[in-house]
C-alpha cells in the first residue's frame, strides 16, 4: 500500500499507512523507507522526513544502501545538500547508484563544481561510472563550460570502451558545444548512428553561441523533425544578433507548423517587439499568452513591461507591473529605466523610492535606470546625490557606466566642465561610450574645444567610429567652421568611413515597414513622396521652415532643405498619415539620434494632423502631443 501511495505521490496517505502499520506492531523492513521517502517532495514533508530519518536510525537500517540511497535523494530534493552529503559520507556501503543520487542532487542544486569533485573521487576510489553517472558529469561541465574535466570524462568513456549511446553522446555534443568546440561537436554529430531532435539542437545552440547564425540555420533547415526547444533556439539566436524581423517570421512559421510555444519562446518574441517598436504584434502575443493559458510567470512579465515602454505606451506597461502577482529587482528597474527614457524621471524616481520601501536591493543595472532618470529630467542635484548613494547607502562601487550616465548629467545640462573633472577623476580609464557622452553635450552647447578633445579620444579607442564624424562634423555646421568640417569630411573618405545611414520603422496592421534616408523602394513610394509633398505646403503655411543647422555640407540652403527631406523618419511619418485612420497612434524607431529638423516638424505634424507621434531614437523617446514634446526640446 505505501509502494502504491509513493506511486501516485500521495504522501499524507503513506505516512497514515506507516504510522497505522507501527500501531498493529509491524515493523518497518528495508523496503519501506524507500518507498515513503518517494512519497516526499520539496514543498511537502522536509520535517516529516526527517523524523522518518530518525525511524530509520531507530531501527536500525542506517547503513541500508537502499534507505541511504532514498534518503540522500529526499534530502537533495529539499534542497538540503549538507544533510544529503552527511548521509553520503557516513555510508559504508557506497555504490554506483549512491553516487549517481548524490551527483544528481548537486546538479539539480546547481552545485555543478562538487559533481565534477566527486568525479575525482570517484576516481581516487576505484568506482566505475555508468552511463547515467557519466552524463551528469557531462552536464556539470557543459554548465561550468569546464573543458577540462569535460575532457576527462571523453577519455574516460574512450578508454574503458564504454558502448555510446544516444543520451551519453549527446551530452557530449553540449559539452563541447557550450565550450565553443564546435569542430569537436560537430564530429561526434557526424558520427552518430543515431540522431534526435536534442542531438539536432544541440548543433544549433552551439552555433548560435558562437554567433555563427547562418551555420545555425543551415542545420535547424535540415532538421528533420523540430520542437518548441529548437523553434525557440533558433528564434533566439535572431535575437542575439539584432535580427528581430527574422525571428517574427520564424515565430510564424513555426506557428504555421502547429508547435505550441512556450513561456521561453513568448519572452523571445517580446522581445523582438520591443526592439522594433511593434506593439500591435506584441499586443496579440500578449492576448496569445491569456487565451492559451502559457506560463505568464515574472520573466513573461518583465518582457511585457519592456515591450510596452519601448513601443512607448507607458500605461499599459503600468498595468501589467501593478497585475503581476509577484515582482523581482528586474521587475522594478524595468519601471524605472521604462520610465526615465520615456521622459518620465520624476515618476522615475518616485517608483525607485517605493522599490527601496518595498525591501528590494536595488544593483548595478537598477542605479543606471535612476541615473538615466535623472539625465533624461534635467535633475542635477538629484542625480550627484544618487551616485553619492550608491556607495554610501548600498555599497555598490560605480562602474564606467554609471559614470558615463554622470557625464551625460553634468554635460546636456551644460556642465560641461564639471563633466571634465569627473572624466579625470574616474578610477577607471573611461570607454568611448563616456567621451562620446561629453561629445554629445558639446554639439547642443556648441564647444568646439572640448567636442575635438572628445573625439580625439573616442578615436584612439575606435579609429573606425563614423558616428564619431559625423556629430563632429555637425557641431562644426552648426558653428559655421566650414575649414574645419571640409578636413573632417577628407579624412573621412581617405579613410573610407562611412556615415550609418538613417533608418525608420514604423509597424503597421502588425507588418513592420523599414525606410531609410532617400528610400524610394517601398511599394507605396510614390504615395508617401506625395505625401511628404503636401505635409511641407501645410507645415510651411503654419509656420514650419526648415533648421538646416545640422546639415554638414556648405551648400546652398534649398539644397541642404532637399536632404531633410528625404530623412527616414519623414518617410515612415507620411508612410504612417497615409496608412492610418484619424486619430491613430503613430510610432516610429529610429537607429540614429532624431535631427532638430524632424523633431520640429514632428512637433507641428502632431498639432497640425491631430495625431499623437511616439518616436524612438537611439538615445530616449519622443512623446509628441499637439504641438509639444516629451523631451521638453531636451535632448
Amino acid at each position: 500500500m505505501i509502494k502504491g501511495y509513493s506511486r501516485i505521490d500521495s504522501p499524507k496517505h503513506g505516512i497514515s499507512m506507516y504510522l497505522n502499520m507501527l500501531k498493529q506492531n509491524v515493523k518497518p523492513d528495508n523496503y519501506t523507507f524507500p518507498f515513503l521517502f518517494k512519497c516526499f517532495n520539496r514543498d511537502v514533508g522536509f520535517s516529516c522526513g526527517k523524523e522518518l530519518h530518525g525511524h530509520v536510525v531507530k531501527f536500525g537500517f542506517g547503513s541500508n544502501a537502499f534507505v541511504q540511497n532514498a534518503l540522500i535523494h529526499f534530502y537533495s530534493l529539499c534542497g538540503e545538500m549538507e544533510m544529503a552529503r552527511g548521509v553520503f559520507d557516513v555510508g559504508c556501503k557506497k555504490d554506483v547508484i549512491t553516487w549517481n543520487v548524490i551527483i544528481t542532487g548537486y546538479n539539480r542544486l546547481k552545485q555543478y563544481e562538487e559533481t565534477c569533485k566527486l568525479f575525482g573521487e570517484m576516481e581516487k576510489n576505484g568506482m566505475v561510472p555508468t552511463s547515467v553517472t557519466l552524463v551528469s558529469l557531462l552536464s556539470a561541465c557543459s554548465k561550468l563550460r569546464d573543458m577540462e574535466v569535460g575532457h576527462r570524462v571523453h577519455k574516460y568513456i574512450k578508454k574503458c570502451e564504454i558502448e555510446p549511446n544516444l543520451i551519453l553522446e549527446n551530452a557530449l555534443m553540449d559539452m563541447y558545444a557550450a565550450c565553443g568546440e564546435m569542430d569537436v561537436a560537430v564530429g561526434i554529430f557526424g558520427q552518430m548512428k543515431t540522431r534526435d531532435v536534442i542531438s539536432w539542437t544541440t548543433i544549433v545552440s552551439g552555433f548560435i553561441n558562437k554567433g555563427e547564425i547562418d551555420l545555425a540555420r543551415s542545420y535547424f533547415d535540415q532538421m528533420p523533425e523540430r520542437d518548441y526547444v529548437s523553434w525557440t533556439a533558433m528564434i533566439d539566436g535572431y535575437i542575439r544578433v539584432n535580427c528581430f524581423k527574422e525571428a517574427l517570421v520564424l515565430f510564424r512559421q513555426m506557428q504555421a507548423s502547429n508547435i505550441r510555444p512556450d513561456e521561453f519562446t513568448m519572452v523571445s518574441i517580446l522581445t523582438a517587439c520591443a526592439h522594433l517598436g511593434a506593439l500591435h504584434m506584441g499586443e496579440w502575443i500578449k492576448t496569445y499568452i491569456d487565451r492559451n493559458k502559457i506560463k505568464n510567470d515574472v520573466f513573461v512579465g518583465n518582457a511585457l513591461i519592456d515591450m510596452y515602454f519601448k513601443c512607448g505606451t507607458v500605461a499599459k506597461a503600468r498595468r501589467v507591473f501593478c497585475e503581476m502577482p509577484r515582482k523581482d529587482r528586474f521587475t522594478w528597474t524595468a519601471m524605472i529605466v521604462g520610465l526615465a527614457i520615456n521622459g518620465l524621471g520624476e515618476e522615475a524616481l518616485d517608483m525607485f523610492c517605493e522599490m527601496l520601501r518595498a525591501s528590494i536591493k536595488p544593483d548595478e543595472i537598477t542605479y543606471i535606470g535612476v541615473l538615466c532618470a535623472c539625465t533624461h529630467a534635467g535633475l542635477v542635484k538629484e542625480g550627484r546625490k544618487f551616485f553619492a548613494s550608491m556607495t554610501s547607502e548600498h555599497g555598490i562601487e560605480p562602474n564606467v557606466t554609471h559614470y558615463g550616465c554622470m557625464v551625460d548629467l553634468l554635460g546636456r545640462a551644460g556642465h560641461l566642465q564639471e563633466a571634465c573633472e569627473v572624466i579625470n577623476n574616474m578610477p577607471m580609464q573611461p570607454n568611448p561610450i563616456v567621451w562620446g557622452a561629453l561629445l554629445g553635450s558639446c554639439r547642443v552647447y556648441k564647444d568646439v574645444e572640448i567636442a575635438e578633445m572628445a573625439a580625439k579620444k573616442i578615436l584612439e579607442l575606435e579609429p573606425e567610429n563614423g558616428a564619431v564624424y559625423v556629430l563632429l562634423c555637425n557641431i562644426y555646421a552648426s558653428c559655421k567652421r566650414w575649414d574645419s568640417l571640409h578636413e573632417l569630411r577628407e579624412s573621412m573618405t581617405r579613410r573610407g568611413i562611412k556615415k550609418t545611414p538613417g533608418c525608420s520603422l514604423i509597424e503597421m496592421n502588425g507588418v513592420v515597414h523599414e525606410f531609410v534616408a532617400g528610400d524610394k523602394s517601398h511599394p507605396q513610394s510614390e504615395e508617401i513622396y506625395m505625401k511628404l509633398d503636401n505635409m511641407s505646403r501645410d507645415l510651411k503655411l503654419a509656420g514650419y521652415s526648415p533648421d538646416t543647422s545640422e546639415v554638414f555640407f556648405d551648400i546652398g540652403e534649398e539644397d541642404k532643405e532637399s536632404t531633410l527631406y528625404r530623412h527616414s523618419e519623414k518617410l515612415a511619418l507620411a508612410f504612417g498619415l497615409i496608412s492610418s485612420g484619424p486619430g491613430v497612434t503613430l510610432r516610429i524607431v529610429k537607429n540614429l539620434r532624431m535631427c532638430v529638423d524632424c523633431h520640429g516638424m514632428a512637433k507641428l505634424v502632431s498639432k497640425l494632423y491631430d495625431r499623437e507621434v511616439i518616436v524612438r531614437d537611439r538615445t530616449r523617446f519622443h512623446h509628441f502631443k499637439l504641438g509639444s514634446c516629451s523631451c521638453k526640446d531636451y535632448w
